[in-house]
């Protein structure tokens, strides 16, 4: 394991990559953590290699207008100790990808491969939620990106947990509910199953297709299809006050509660920072999570939880955080 207590010294500006489901989004980065230029694709999940192809034109366009030393790839998926190879990703065609070396053919450039929410940990623990109104790092944080999947980090005692094998805090796929739905990982009942966008979307679904009276207004929204809801016009519904998708964000913060609780027995972080874009709904989120991790702490009557904070470098973290971790 790499140790990351020692802060990582100036060095020229870096690229950070972040590869999610849906999109790929490329900025570069200086030493504090500030994103001077900035881009996006739209991710060919189905075809590593165009993935491969997809950031090498984000990266080239970056060049053009701002040098840079090395690039780090915040990839969702299961990243080996090497930091070079993605062996697997439940949301993304990769299996025993090599993908420095297929990027480090495509760019003039050292590539470093992080897991996508390691390395939005760490931005979060650099120069975001992990930092005390001093503007000091603490020591202990976990981090969970409620993106399309559950992704986890984990920073203790100022150093990024890889694990052995690089495969560390994979959190979304620690298993909450036997038989439980089933999920890419290849296994069923996973947090991201019940705490993710895929997971407020499918419920949302499921809610228009019973035709209860409560989805009624997201169903004219999405022009009587099911099919297109999405995330964001869920949340915008429910911070425009209908109740019906209030409701729908705040189960998936309630189960939000129940994953945090489990992981605050594990870990005892000293600060617990959300991202990823179901954060966006804010308090309808954290103030039922908020709730349901009082209610399933363990040891609740003796400790205190946990404070639950929206991650203050919002969906740029993936990018701030490979970037700074490609200068180690």
């Amino acid at each position: 394991m790499v140790e990351q207590n020692l802060l990582p010294p100036a060095l020229p500006n870096a690229v950070g990559v972040d590869i999610g489901g849906t999109k790929i989004a490329a900025g570069v980065v200086d030493q504090h953590g500030e994103i001077l230029a900035q881009t996006r694709r739209e991710t060919p999940a189905s075809h590593p290699s165009a993935i491969a192809d997809a950031v090498a034109d984000a990266v080239a366009e970056l060049r053009r207008t701002h040098p840079f030393g090395p690039v780090g790839v915040a990839a969702a998926g299961f990243v080996d100790a090497t930091r070079r190879n993605v062996v697997f990703a439940p949301n993304l065609a990769w299996r025993d990808e090599p993908l420095a070396d297929h990027l480090e053919a495509r760019i003039d450039a050292r590539v470093v491969v992080e897991n996508d929410a390691n390395a939005a940990a760490w931005a979060e623990y650099r120069f975001g939620g992990g930092l005390d109104e001093h503007g000091n790092a603490v020591d202990d944080l976990v981090m969970l990106t409620l993106g399309t999947g559950l992704g986890g980090g984990i920073v203790t005692g100022g150093v990024l947990q890889r694990g052995a094998n690089g495969a560390a805090a994979e959190l979304g796929h620690v298993r909450a509910v036997p038989g439980g739905r089933a999920c890419g990982c290849g296994n069923s009942g996973c947090w991201e199953q019940y705490v993710a966008g895929n997971a407020l979307v499918r419920d949302a679904r499921d809610l228009l297709r019973s035709g209860d009276d409560e989805g009624k207004v997201l169903l004219d929204a999405v022009g009587g299809d099911p099919e297109n809801v999405t995330g964001p016009v869920i949340t915008r519904l429910a911070q425009a006050g209908d109740p019906g998708c209030a409701r729908l964000i705040a189960d998936v913060g309630r189960w939000l509660g129940e994953a945090v609780a489990s992981f605050v027995a594990m870990l005892d972080p000293e600060v617990v920072v959300i991202g990823g874009g179901v954060s966006s709904a804010g308090d309808l989120l954290l103030g039922p999570a908020r709730i349901s991790l009082a209610e399933n702490l363990p040891g609740r009557t003796h400790r205190k939880p946990p404070p639950l904070r929206t991650a203050r470098k919002g969906n740029d973290a993936g990018i701030i955080g490979a970037a700074d971790l490609a200068r180690v």
